[in-house]
């Protein structure tokens, strides 16, 4: 198993090209097909006219400048994807980045998308929610990047965060790809002693990651009060360089209100985060 098309979201923002760099190392390393994907921020109904709209010189206006900075945006991916000699393509869309990213999520493996900072204030900065949006609306698995650093492809010990969940089934299956790749995986088993894990907790998981030929330990832990905060400890201890984890095993709604896993690792990630919801 291994992906064979690979969506990166291609825009301004000052994490780009540090995401970039990282979508088309793995798309080399995987034998995928990488698509650059920029959108220039217009809603369809502004482009189809709106009754509130007297003149279209204001929409002409933002949607030629909308254009001039994915053009900009496409100009950077093109630069880095051709000095890796990955196979590419670009894709722009006049559409706003929600609508685009979840259409071209249809027809791809994994997405790679940035981590938004919550202190970028400047244009072409991230929306904060986007990741979010994508993850709950596309489909497919998504590869967060954060906001500062570079990345190589994740190689060296990836962390799983288990909790039997539906969704963290979904992200292990996901990420066989990059799991197969990692020389090292750590299974973490949170909140033991649910029948959601078994007699022994873990080992269904681990058998099933032991016949895709990961070698993988499993590490038990009680369930923290505070999941995100406890993955993203672990990780660092680890020195992991790859957090796969389920997204939004909660409603979205209880996650909003009283603060779950997924939103802290979305906010919080500084290492690569393969989520599925």
């Amino acid at each position: 198993m291994s992906y064979r098309t690979i969506v990166v979201h291609v825009d301004r923002a000052p994490n780009a090209a540090a995401r970039l760099e990282l979508a088309a190392q793995l798309a080399t390393r995987e034998g995928a097909h990488l698509i650059g994907a920029a959108m220039t921020g217009m809603p369809r109904y502004m482009l189809a006219g709106s009754p509130y709209e007297g003149s279209g010189v204001l929409i002409a206006d933002h949607l030629r400048h909308a254009n001039e900075r994915a053009t900009v945006a496409l100009e950077k991916f093109e630069e880095i994807a051709s000095r890796i000699g990955v196979p590419h393509e670009q894709r722009r869309h006049n559409v706003d980045e929600y609508a685009g990213l979840c259409l071209q999520a249809r027809y791809a493996d994994l997405l790679v998308l940035g981590q938004a900072d919550p202190d970028d204030r400047e244009e072409g900065g991230l929306l904060l929610d986007l990741p979010e949006q994508v993850l709950l609306h596309g489909g497919r698995p998504v590869l967060l990047v954060p906001r500062s650093g570079s990345f190589p492809p994740p190689s060296r010990h990836a962390l799983v965060a288990w909790n039997g969940s539906v969704e963290a089934a979904r992200a292990v299956s996901a990420a066989l790809p990059l799991l197969q790749q990692a020389g090292q995986v750590t299974l973490a088993v949170l909140g033991a002693g649910q029948g959601d894990h078994g007699e022994e907790p873990g080992a269904d998981i681990a058998l099933y990651l032991a016949r895709h030929d990961i070698k993988v330990s499993v590490l038990v832990q009680p369930r923290p009060a505070d999941a995100g905060k406890a993955i993203l400890a672990l990780a660092g201890e680890l020195e992991a360089d790859l957090l796969v984890m389920g997204a939004y095993g909660h409603s979205r709604w209880r996650e909003m209100v009283l603060g779950g896993a997924t939103r802290s690792i979305l906010a919080q990630a500084t290492l690569p985060v393969l989520l599925m919801h």
